[in-house]
């Protein structure tokens, strides 16, 4: 069993940035890769970076050149620096692990807010 644990959410203005934090904790050999994924009110949850096991990263189209996934290896843990927000990236935002053997069955946290307003 894996264990992620967001943290970092919080109000901020558009322009301002954030950085999220996601500590993966219990069977750690069993994740191959992790990512970052939100969901807005009333739509569904959708892609905003991954970082694969060896280090190769991926954006949403919305996000890239603002957004930045890094690592921590020696602490099990994960980033989403999020500079120039916009209100369009309220949302929760949840950690997601990919799961060595069962590709279509990831770990999920329980997801942070992050809202973007004036």
């Amino acid at each position: 069993q894996v264990q992620l644990v967001e943290s970092g959410g919080g109000l901020v203005q558009p322009g301002g940035s954030l950085r999220l934090s996601c500590a993966a904790s219990g069977s750690i050999f069993s994740i191959n890769g992790m990512g970052w994924y939100r969901q807005a009110p009333g739509k569904q949850r959708e892609l905003v970076a991954t970082i694969t096991s060896g280090g190769s990263t991926n954006y949403a189209v919305s996000v890239k050149g603002r957004f930045t996934i890094s690592r921590d290896s020696a602490k099990n843990t994960v980033y989403l620096q999020m500079n120039s927000l916009r209100p369009e990236d309220t949302a929760v935002y949840y950690c997601n692990a990919g799961r060595k053997g069962r590709p279509f069955n990831p770990y999920w946290g329980q997801g942070t807010q992050v809202t973007v307003s004036s």
